[in-house]
């Protein structure tokens, strides 16, 4: 029965897979058509013309695919046309075509996705690579190649690589071009790099050669070297022909060209002499397609195909690849039920006129159709046919080639995965990603000129424009800079040291200096350094201190002088007093250090009073005893012995800390009688800062807002001050007075020579703040890189040292140059030890506790006073005080006393035992010795 059941199963699956399988087939027809456009005499579309026809031949011959139905293309010409490629996909929507393998151009590409979107037949390009032709905006689009913004990842990348800043982008003038450039942009500036200057040239051959040469000058005044073509080979061929002529293909240039350059060389290698020689040691891209069976016997095919005269590019080999990815999908179409259907537009109708609109028509399962093409997931030619989730094909990659000779070499690879490398991209799938600099690597190139050494990427402009360079015009300390009378003129430190920088340079540097400020008073600093970033000034030479806030602006060149921020005081000297012994301890170090000497005594007297009768007695004699031993231990003087093993224990720490605390009292006092003390009664900062006096700070200098913003001191507590002078007179002033301050807040260089000459004041504690001063230069500024170096090379010359002493080498005060800071020793210094003490205290005592808790339950019942007293708490405490007062236990005493008696009683006896029984053996040897005599 159940056999019965079985066959029958089996029988209505067969029957109905064989029914639908039949109703597919039938539903299959003989032909299925097919669009092509691009423009046939293009490099890119000679190629693909024959590579597409190919695959339709492939595809037709292999049973596989389609099942019987047949492949049948109809190519159309857009001659890179716009209008061209509108007008001709027209006539495809009048054939019933499924499919429109094209365009090559992004223009054409732009116009015809609204005509596919709206009739709904699927677009695949195979050389459209405009980042802009999206999916969202145009959803029956497919690119069936890679997308410029992946190129212009990976020319970012190689600008990077190499340390270059700033690029030129020469560019053609149309949606490919421009929208090239911005993805471009935007990549640079994800590393911090820029385009610097970007000219675009009008396409369809709209420069002639003058307009060229007019370009490339502009060019070649500009301080970037590095120069990236996004063009298309006739434009590209005159650049590199006018750049040849006027020298900019040597030493010093870089040109990277975008893939239409690979594209040609390997379309049309070898090339004539003349012209490969116009573009030797260009860095260019090509499109990464790794090698398999496939490729080399398509590839060994090739030549027989174009007969010789044509070389086979990655665009032919993506062409190639789009027609079986339409031919799989169609496949799968039909696979599914879809049917090639199509139905009029009711908004095309033609009311009179010859247009025909009419004709075109709506493709019904279009949208399944392109669902199909987007679920492909095949190997073609060009290796994996796989969208992600933004219709791109995954794993997009790069060859990084260098024209050289009479062809190209590759020197690495570029892959979104893992960056530049010299190891082909699906060896580093198999890996981890590694985006890591150490990670990056090319092989060596040879540059423009014929050389290995890697250009610096850019050159001081030589369009005769001078740097704006600002300088403060400060109205104090005018030996770090200051503008000489009646001249464009400064002179100064900081200046000595940018002029002997720029000396240094391997390039000539044309700059003037722009005064800044009213010449009243010193200008605000934030605000010079802050028109740097408007292009105001080009640089900012000066006393410029490194501070954070600034750094994020702009950038600094190495510091030529170390700063930072440190508090001036005035002082008076300390005569040593009748009181001067007090002197060396705070008053809080004096208090715990007395409480100290009272706890270690009180302790000592808890652990010994039980068992040593020298801390026993009247309690005003014990009270004494505390006293004098804990005092006492200070001259290591005491005379009671402790007997108890936690007593010494306590003592020896006690001791220690003694010792420690009396060797630096001594080393203090011994300064303060012998030693010029100074006062003042500010400390540094901190103590500046819990005060509410009044503060100075000189003015324009960055000491405002860090005092203000980092320390949150009130601005109504901050004084400006324009000069030296102006500080000694407030200084003097003292804060209790108008317009007087408690202390002046500066940076270092500026307070040693304002101390040079005034001698009542010091600097009070530490320095507070690190920085120095530097150069200000535009953010990623090369120059400020330079500058950098040939300021080491001045510090370890000694020019840098010379320079200072020449401008900063003063007199100093004759007396006290040392800063002022407290002499008194404080508890901070100390508290460890005084933590130890404590503890071991504390542990004594816990251990001292727990034998006496011991002892008291060990008291028998009977030596109770009272059982009522026993069983209280009050008499719990009572006997635990009795305990601790009474010397030892008296119990344990006659304890020992009587074992003591019982082992010599003991004894005794044994001893007379002893002589009884020898002298009854000598009684019985006396009488055996009489009998026999008898």
């Amino acid at each position: 029965m159940k056999a019965t059941v079985l066959v029958s199963y089996l029988f209505a699956f067969f029957g109905l897979f064989s029914s639908v399988y039949s109703r597919n087939v039938a539903s299959r027809p003989a032909v299925v058509n097919i669009g092509a456009l691009f423009s046939f005499d293009s490099t890119i579309g000679r190629v693909a013309k024959i590579a597409i026809e190919e695959a339709v031949k492939d595809v037709n011959a292999n049973s596989s695919i389609l099942h019987g139905s047949k492949l049948v293309v109809t190519m159309q010409s857009s001659n890179c046309s716009g209008f061209t490629g509108m007008v001709e996909s027209m006539r495809f929507m009048e054939t019933d075509v499924v499919a429109i393998i094209g365009p090559q151009s992004s223009v054409v590409a732009h116009i015809i996705s609204h005509v596919v979107n709206e009739l709904q037949v699927p677009l695949l390009s195979f050389a459209a690579t405009d980042p802009t032709l999206n999916s969202h905006q145009f959803p029956f689009f497919v690119r069936t190649t890679q997308s410029d913004l992946y190129q212009m990842a990976a020319i970012a990348e190689i600008v990077d690589y190499y340390g270059w800043k700033q690029v030129i982008a020469i560019f053609i003038d149309d949606d490919f071009g421009r929208n090239g450039m911005l993805a471009l942009s935007d990549k640079l500036a994800e590393r911090r790099c820029k385009i610097s200057y970007k000219v675009g040239i009008p396409p369809d051959s709209g420069a002639n050669r003058g307009d060229i040469m007019d370009i490339l000058v502009k060019v070649a005044l500009m301080e970037s070297r590095v120069v990236v073509l996004h063009v298309n080979p006739k434009l590209g061929f005159s650049l590199f022909s006018v750049a040849k002529y006027l020298g900019m293909m040597g030493n010093g240039y870089v040109w990277v060209a975008t893939d239409w350059l690979s594209s040609y060389l390997d379309s049309f290698s070898p090339l004539p002499s003349e012209t490969i020689n116009i573009m030797q040691g260009v860095l260019a891209l090509r499109q990464y397609t790794p090698d398999s069976d496939r490729k080399r016997s398509f590839s060994s095919r090739w030549s027989k195909l174009a007969g010789g005269s044509l070389g086979l590019n990655s665009y032919g080999l993506y062409a190639y690849d789009s027609v079986w990815l339409v031919a799989h999908a169609i496949d799968a179409f039909f696979d599914q039920g879809g049917v090639i259907s199509f139905s009029n537009d009711s908004r095309l109708r033609s009311e009179g006129g010859n247009l025909h609109l009419d004709a075109m028509s709506i493709f019904d399962d279009g949208l399944l159709l392109l669902k199909n093409i987007l679920k492909s997931d095949l190997v073609g030619l060009t290796g994996p046919l796989k969208f992600d989730s933004d219709r791109s094909l995954t794993l997009p990659a790069y060859d990084v080639v260098n024209v050289i000779g009479t062809g190209y070499r590759r020197i690495g690879y570029w892959s979104n995965y893992s960056g530049l490398s010299t190891l082909p991209p699906e060896t580093l799938y198999m890996r981890p990603p590694n985006r890591s600099s150490a990670n990056q690597q090319l092989y060596s190139v040879i540059w423009p000129g014929e050389t290995v050494l890697k250009p610096r990427g850019w050159v001081f402009p030589n369009n005769g424009k001078q740097l704006r360079i600002g300088v403060p015009i400060r109205v104090s300390f005018k030996e770090f800079v200051s503008q000489v009378r009646g001249t464009d003129m400064f002179k100064g430190f900081a200046i000595d040291v940018f002029t002997a920088a720029v000396s240094l340079l391997p390039y000539a540097v044309p700059y003037q200096f722009i005064p800044f400020g009213n010449g009243k008073e010193n200008p605000s600093y934030t605000e010079l350094v802050n028109l740097i970033t408007t292009g105001f000034f080009d640089a900012v030479v000066g006393d410029i201190a490194i501070v954070t806030n600034r750094t994020k602006i702009i950038d600094f060149t190495q510091p030529y002088v170390a700063s930072g921020l440190v508090v001036v005081a005035p002082f008076r000297k300390l005569n040593s007093g009748a009181w001067a012994f007090l002197r060396p301890f705070s008053p809080l170090m004096w208090i715990v250090t007395g409480c100290f000497f009272i706890v270690v005594g009180t302790v000592v007297w808890i652990l010994e009073h039980r068992i040593n009768d020298e801390f026993r007695g009247p309690p005003k004699r014990q009270v004494i005893t505390i006293l004098w031993f804990s005092l006492s231990t200070l001259f290591f003087a005491h005379r009671e012995n402790t007997v108890s093993t936690l007593g010494r224990f306590v003592l020896i720490i006690w001791l220690f800390v003694v010792l420690i605390i009396n060797s630096s009292y001594t080393a203090s006092l011994t300064s303060i009688l012998t030693v010029q003390q100074l006062f003042s009664p500010i400390n540094g900062i901190e103590s500046l800062k819990e005060s509410d006096e009044p503060i100075g700070y000189q003015v324009g200098s960055f000491a405002e807002y860090y005092l203000s913003q980092e320390l949150g001191i009130s601005k109504s507590r901050l004084v400006p001050l324009g000069s030296p002078e102006a500080y000694a007179r407030a200084l003097q002033l003292g804060p209790t007075k108008d317009g007087g301050v408690a202390a002046v807040v500066d940076e270092l260089p500026y307070v040693d020579i304002f101390l040079s000459t005034q001698c009542t004041f010091r600097i009070v504690g530490q320095e507070f703040t690190k920085s120095g001063w530097g150069f200000a230069f535009p953010r990623d500024s090369p120059l400020a890189v330079d500058m950098s170096t040939a300021i080491l090379a001045l510090s370890e010359n000694g020019d840098l040292q010379r320079i200072h002493d020449k401008w900063l080498m003063h007199s100093s005060c004759s007396s006290d140059r040392t800063e002022i800071e407290s002499d008194r020793l404080e508890l901070k210094s100390f508290w460890g030890l005084f933590v130890i003490c404590g503890l071991a205290c504390f542990f004594a005592l816990f251990i001292y506790f727990l034998q006496i808790i011991r002892q008291l339950y060990r008291v028998p019942p009977a030596e109770s006073a009272s059982p009522t007293q026993g069983g209280s708490r009050s008499g719990r405490l009572h006997r635990l005080l009795s305990l601790m007062d009474e010397k030892e236990d008296q119990s344990r005493q006659k304890n020992k006393r009587r074992k003591v008696e019982r082992s010599f009683s003991e004894n005794d006896r044994d001893v007379e035992l002893g002589r009884n029984t020898k002298r009854k053996g000598i009684e019985m040897t006396s009488g055996s010795n009489i009998n026999p005599s008898s």
